[in-house]
């Protein structure tokens, strides 16, 4: 095996995959939509279908994303809920 494949097989380890709720594969500052309507606990509001969240990035669980949306610092989603855009 050539030394350039061992070094990126050892990059790749200890990556986390994150897949949205299709399966596609989600990375740091990608753009998702949510696939259904969310409310969210603490700021007295709900997010719609449709709506898009920009910039998203990846915590150590493989299951959720951080995000900002419209004033909601520190919004945790569920990969289940949301589609990467483009």
């Amino acid at each position: 095996m050539p030394a350039a494949e061992l070094a990126e097989q050892r990059a790749n380890a200890g990556r986390i995959e994150v897949r949205d709720a299709v399966g596609n594969l989600l990375a740091d500052c990608d753009q998702v939509t949510l696939i259904k309507d969310l409310e969210v606990k603490g700021a007295g509001q709900t997010l719609k279908r449709g709506t898009l969240i920009k910039s998203i990035r990846l915590t150590d669980d493989p299951q959720e994303i951080d995000c900002r949306y419209e004033g909601i610092k520190g919004l945790v989603l569920r990969a289940e809920f949301v589609r990467k855009r483009g």
